[in-house]
């Protein structure tokens, strides 16, 4: 089953974009060959919704994390290699014969450049190979591939790099028969194996470059639990791409699983639900996270409404959008999905007393859904107080505002109850909008 998250979810969270480098993607994106990007891509697009696969990955980072290594392979020489075995198949060693063959005529001929392609691409996958033997000794003289992450690859790697075929063969000043021979086993008689000996190279790079990102900006790894029981508890939950971020704890459970969130403008609301449902973006991914003791119930998705944009193509103003967006994710928790929701200002394109009766009611009708869990704020803290008399499902927290004199300062740390702050005049006022008209 997939992990769902649209395209509205994942731009609100800043989640894709290997051009932006303010993406969540972008944060993690120190891999050192284009297989490895493509395999990070095709992880952030796909979460995962297994515990069992969660943890496994999770397990391996965790291994990286604790165990710093190095990437010693070029990405020019590993795309060369997987350019030619992709090449096709030589299944005889006479027609990897005739094949170089007609290459160095067309050369000596035309001077057709396929020839010296084909040095190159051997060439390559020779320094390769010996990289692999390198890098084969290191790990077994540190004991680092019984029982870890190494196993597989040198499992892959060593029958590989030991076969008496590929001794005492370099790159540099092959004759035509070596080519020839070399073109046989690598095309042919190694294929397969070199194949997955690229696969699990470049899922190598991508393992050490994101424990090395965990490492650096101290992230933590999750816990996922099987799905079912809607347990999300965390410590410490802080933005990924924000150095010096205020942590805060949240926890949800089928018994308290709506968040009520008060607090004035700039007092770090958006901020902390965009910290949240990438948290568990990336728990769902078994990557690091931005928090610590995080244990969490799989889930089928999650759903954001932050930045909903009206749509003049449509007609759409941006009220109607946000009670568009409100529908489709109504209609998802209807059909029973477990889902993290976060909606930032409910009702923010119409008036007041639209906003404040259909965000009493929306909130009041999602606290039946135990199986999602749901962030909500807003700027009406009177619907706070209407809402506490809808049970104990609803959990109200909110973010103070300090004033020292006339200028608002934030903490940014969760307090529980409802805050009355108001300082949109403040702050228009100290930025002196009225004196300049």
């Amino acid at each position: 089953m997939r992990f769902i998250a649209d395209k509205q979810t994942l731009e609100d969270l800043s989640l894709l974009g290997k051009y932006n480098p303010h993406s969540i993607f972008s944060l993690f994106n120190k891999v050192k060959t284009r297989g490895a990007e493509k395999l990070l891509e095709a992880m952030f697009l796909q979460p995962l919704t297994d515990a069992g696969q969660i943890n496994a990955r999770s397990a391996i980072l965790q291994y990286f994390t604790a165990h710093p290594a190095e990437f010693p392979f070029a990405d020019e020489a590993l795309d060369n290699m997987e350019a030619y075995v992709d090449e096709g198949t030589d299944s005889s060693s006479l027609l990897s014969f005739l094949r170089v063959g007609r290459k160095k005529l067309a050369n000596v001929i035309l001077r057709d450049e396929a020839f010296e392609q084909e040095q190159q691409r051997i060439s390559s996958t020779l320094k390769v190979l010996q990289t692999c033997k390198i890098l084969l000794a290191a790990i077994e003289e540190k004991g680092w591939q019984r029982d870890s992450p190494w196993e597989q690859w040198a499992g892959v790697v060593r029958p590989i790099v030991q076969d008496a075929r590929l001794q005492g063969l370099s790159g540099a000043n092959l004759s035509f028969s070596a080519l020839a021979k070399l073109r046989h086993l690598l095309t042919g008689v190694f294929r397969e194996q070199l194949k997955k000996m690229l696969a699990l190279t470049y899922e190598l790079d991508l393992y050490i470059a994101v424990a090395g990102v965990a490492r650096e900006r101290g992230f933590s790894f999750a816990t996922a639990l099987p799905k079912g029981g809607n347990v999300l508890s965390a410590e410490g939950i802080r933005h990924p791409g924000l150095s010096n971020a205020v942590g805060n704890d949240l926890r949800f459970s089928s018994a308290r699983n709506v968040l009520f969130l008060t607090g004035a403008n700039m007092a770090g609301k958006s901020t902390l639900m965009k910290s949240t449902g990438i948290l568990v973006y990336l728990a769902h991914m078994g990557f690091p996270v931005a928090a610590e003791n995080m244990r969490f119930s799989v889930m089928d998705g999650i759903y954001s409404s932050v930045n909903v944009p009206d749509d003049i193509n449509k007609g759409y103003s941006h009220f109607y959008a946000e009670v568009l967006r409100v529908k489709t994710v109504a209609a998802e928790v209807a059909a029973g999905k477990s889902l993290f929701i976060i909606f930032d200002e409910l009702f923010k394109g119409t008036n007041v007393k639209d906003a404040y009766d259909a965000t009493l009611a929306v909130t009041s009708a999602f606290t039946a859904y135990h199986e999602c869990c749901f962030i909500i704020s807003t700027h009406i803290f009177e619907v706070g107080h209407a809402l506490m008399e809808a049970g104990e499902q609803i959990q109200f927290r909110y973010l103070p505002t300090v004033m020292k004199g006339h200028v608002p300062h934030y903490t940014y740390k969760l307090e529980t109850g409802i805050t009355t702050d108001r300082q949109g005049m403040i702050i228009i006022e100290n930025e002196g909008i009225l004196q300049l008209l």
